[in-house]
């Protein structure tokens, strides 16, 4: 896997001419919608595969493995019939492996709605240990709304994706809701009305695991929420099934605010089976422009986490998608979000040069609107994908969480496939 930015002047013909690959491949592998259309700036995932050559006169093993930069040593291992490097002849095919080397195996988690496009999970699912179907709403009472999700978790299980029970603390039409935490945590009768009721559908619906995604519980309900994952992890266990809970993302122990305090990354970390750290919206909605998931910060989350949660229980998240800000930046405007393949389509329709942040390894660009507005967009490409991807392998995670997969970027997952294999639990 080579990733390519896009420079003044070049075209696929040029591209695909010095990498060796047909401009029809990188096209598309990468799902270019306007193929002779490039953007100053962006990425192309070229994907070489094995590949042959036909010796020529005057080559050598050497000044090959030059040309293709790989090493002499890959060439040999892909070519066990050659036994003497220095008697290669004109003429002779010899085999170019692929210069990237897998890192491992991991888990990949991929957040999704009920109604998700049937297409988009199709692609994505050879890519996916887990499919998280978002979200089963917990009320005062214990009881759960219901949602209609028979027909994805029976297409994730035809494809060999374990379905996951998402059960979030979200106020119908509203968004997180600290009461209707507390009223759960505190409550002996509720909180078995809710185990019962969760467990029942689990059953019912054929999920393979459980996900609590309950944010903003008041700083003193932290015990009882670290008692109740306690619990409900005791009562899942026998049954077969797994857990794993969404935790902010913490810098420290000690760190303050509603969304932080009651998020026991060590309790966590010792009771379930994967925490998913939600480790994005440095960016976000009503915030001021900034990278998304900048890699500095979540560097930052990821050296604590590590001290306190066992590494390969951390399933690191990764967002899908930019935003786009109206300039100059007023506070409580709202930013508009943006998928990371429409964000360049953006910069193509208003011939903006896509520039790369290397503090927080973000890709970002500036346009003017038709009302000559100035705007800025933060969003996802190959490279910073690739920088977050590397993350798992330097803290030695289980794996990596998506939010969502509800819009298809072809270059995240060239990537992830070029880097993993995906354990498949099914």
């Amino acid at each position: 896997m080579i990733i390519h930015v896009v420079k003044p002047g070049e075209s696929l013909y040029t591209i695909g001419r010095l990498y060796r690959v047909s401009p029809e491949k990188i096209a598309a592998d990468n799902e270019l919608t306007f193929p002779n259309q490039l953007v100053v700036g962006q990425t192309l995932v070229i994907k070489e595969g094995t590949r042959v050559h036909r010796v020529m006169p005057g080559e050598s093993i050497y000044s090959i493995a030059k040309d293709y930069k790989v090493s002499v040593d890959d060439i040999l291992s892909a070519n066990p019939i050659i036994t003497n490097p220095s008697l290669i002849q004109p003429g002779q095919f010899i085999i170019i492996p692929d210069r990237t080397k897998k890192l491992g195996t991991i888990y990949v988690n991929g957040y999704a709605f009920p109604a998700t496009n049937t297409d988009i999970l199709k692609k994505t699912f050879p890519y996916l240990t887990y499919l998280s179907i978002f979200s089963y709403e917990i009320k005062m009472d214990g009881s759960l709304n219901t949602i209609d999700d028979s027909q994805i978790i029976q297409l994730a299980r035809a494809n060999n994706v374990a379905p996951i029970m998402v059960v979030t603390n979200i106020e119908e039409g509203k968004g997180f809701n600290s009461d209707i935490a507390r009223s759960i945590l505190t409550n002996d009768v509720i909180q078995e009305r809710a185990i019962n009721n969760i467990i029942s559908t689990m059953k019912e619906k054929n999920y393979y695991g459980l996900n609590l995604d309950i944010e903003y519980i008041y700083p003193d309900d932290r015990e009882k929420y670290n008692s109740f994952i306690n619990k409900i992890k005791q009562r899942l266990k026998p049954l077969g099934y797994i857990l794993l809970t969404s935790l902010a993302p913490k810098t420290s122990a000690e760190q303050k605010g509603l969304l932080y305090e009651a998020h026991d990354y060590a309790a966590h970390g010792s009771i379930v089976d994967f925490v998913i750290l939600m480790t994005y919206e440095w960016g976000y909605t009503y915030g001021p422009p900034l990278a998304v998931a900048p890699i500095n910060e979540v560097k930052r989350v990821l050296d604590y986490a590590v001290e306190v949660i066992p590494s390969e229980k951390i399933l690191m998240g990764i967002p899908n998608y930019g935003y786009d800000w109206t300039l100059p930046y007023r506070p409580n405007t709202a930013a508009q979000a943006v998928s990371n393949t429409a964000a360049v389509e953006l910069a193509r329709r208003n011939r903006a040069a896509i520039e790369y942040d290397t503090k927080s390894q973000s890709p970002f660009f500036n346009y003017y609107d038709s009302q000559r507005r100035q705007h800025v967009v933060w969003f996802e490409d190959a490279r910073s994908i690739e920088a977050k991807l590397l993350l798992v392998n330097e803290y030695k995670l289980g794996g990596v969480s998506y939010w969502t997969i509800g819009r298809f970027f072809p270059q995240n997952w060239l990537v992830l496939s070029s880097m993993y294999d995906v354990k498949k639990v099914l």
